[in-house]
């Protein structure tokens, strides 16, 4: 870290605050763009899935009910 910092102030030097202000203005944009493409994503999925089950209930629906799930796998019991 010490030496990339060392190789900034000697490339930017007195501009450094302002290449710095200027990346994490790119990095927070890349970042805001990325995430309104998963969004976009996520949607089209959610909207496939639903599409191709229409009578499946939700994940959200599902997990309304009051009735506790099986267990996933069978109960351990000791050897005697």
């Amino acid at each position: 870290m010490m030496v990339i910092g060392v190789i900034a102030v000697v490339l930017f030097g007195g501009n450094l605050p302002d290449v710095a202000r200027k990346a994490g203005t790119i990095y927070r944009e890349f970042r805001s763009r990325l995430n309104e493409v998963q969004r976009e994503f996520r949607a089209a999925e959610y909207e496939a899935t639903k599409a191709l089950n229409p009578y499946e209930p939700s994940k959200a629906e599902s997990e309304e009910d009051d009735e506790p799930s099986e267990p996933a796998a069978p109960k351990f019991t000791p050897p005697s």
